[in-house]
């Protein structure tokens, strides 16, 4: 058996299109996979005197998203609450009617950070981003560490979903909620992530775009007094990210400081944290949530909201490279820190989305 770090040297890490989506998952759809059968034993544990926690916990983090989907809605069915709208017909999407009935059982049943984790894995990626970010938004004050980790790692794709589910969710636009909720650059700079117009064909290298975007870069910031920040916002949210792999480096030849030593000497604050967020997520979005997973954990108390967002959200795109990655810059692997930072059975459904020591 070879180890992950094996497998991922002989594949390269600018991933590899040939490869289905799941190569790097820790959690991909089982095989003897039964939604009735499922859906029976989570009521069984839900209905136990004490709640049979470890039940729950094995089926949702060993099911693909689309089979929880596919066991809410046989749960709906065998509690016979399928939602009918008063004519008759079933209710929109935006009632969500499939996962409705079995995230309120395990939402009265469960609590604390085990129950985000398992309601964070009962919706679809672009409802549980979509509310992530609301819930970044919501009330007094705006979370805007969520609000960037969120729109600075996501790709068109996955954009436009969420801005369409969260339409659907929330009646209102992302956008809308986006500039009412930030202001200045760091807003210009949000918005225009949110919108997901990054090119993406990345076919083409282009050597001459390449060395005029580092010097626009450098022109626009370090060589003059203040900074010309719409010029920064228009090549780092346009440009595709192979592209900017290569301006960063070229950067360094135009400029003393690299592109995170500049952004530090240029801007302050949300606007400064969103940029950084930004290059590291260009230069390799896996290290970025390896170091982001380490920052959850590293010192007294655990950033948990952090470290489960990562771990729901990513246990099906690209944990291993994630995983790979933590270990390699810290020494110790990423089922190790989780098993230091938390206990009990939140503690067994994080190792489950880890995917085993490596």
């Amino acid at each position: 058996m070879s180890t992950v770090h094996e497998i991922l040297s002989k594949l390269s890490l600018e991933g590899d299109h040939s490869l289905p989506p799941s190569a790097y998952a820790t959690v991909k759809a089982y095989s003897n996979f039964d939604a009735d059968r499922d859906a029976a034993a989570l009521e069984a544990a839900i209905k136990t005197k004490g709640v049979d926690e470890v039940t729950i916990i094995n089926i949702l983090t060993n099911r693909s998203n689309e089979q929880r989907q596919d066991i809410a809605f046989a749960y709906q069915r065998r509690t016979k609450k399928v939602c009918q709208t008063p004519n008759g017909s079933p209710p929109g999407q935006n009632a969500h009617p499939k996962t409705h009935e079995l995230s309120a059982a395990l939402k009265s049943a469960l609590s604390g950070h085990l129950e985000a984790v398992i309601l964070g894995l009962l919706k679809t990626p672009s409802q549980y981003d979509a509310s992530e970010l609301k819930a970044a938004m919501k009330g007094l004050g705006t979370d805007e560490d969520t609000l960037i980790e969120i729109i600075c790692s996501r790709t068109n794709q996955e954009l436009s979903e969420i801005n369409r589910v969260y339409r659907e969710m929330y009646k209102t636009e992302l956008e809308k909620d986006i500039i009412s909720d930030t202001s200045g650059d760091f807003r210009k700079l949000m918005v225009a992530l949110a919108k997901g117009k990054r090119c993406e064909d990345t076919s083409v290298i282009d050597y001459e775009l390449i060395d005029q975007d580092a010097r626009e870069l450098y022109d626009a910031g370090v060589k003059r007094k203040g900074t010309d920040v719409p010029k920064w916002i228009n090549i780092m949210t346009e440009r595709s990210v192979p592209h900017l792999q290569k301006v960063f480096e070229r950067y360094k030849s135009y400029s003393p400081y690299d592109m995170l030593e500049s952004i530090k000497k240029e801007v302050k604050g949300d606007l400064e944290n969103a940029f950084l967020n930004l290059v590291q997520c260009i230069q390799n979005k896996q290290l970025y949530f390896a170091d982001r997973l380490y920052d959850s954990m590293k010192g007294k108390g655990t950033r948990d909201k952090v470290l489960i967002r990562i771990m729901v959200s990513r246990c099906e795109v690209d944990m291993l490279k994630i995983k790979s990655e933590f270990k390699r810059k810290y020494g110790k692997s990423l089922y190790y820190f989780i098993q230091q930072d938390t206990k009990g059975d939140y503690q067994r459904a994080l190792l489950n989305l880890c995917g085993g020591e490596d």
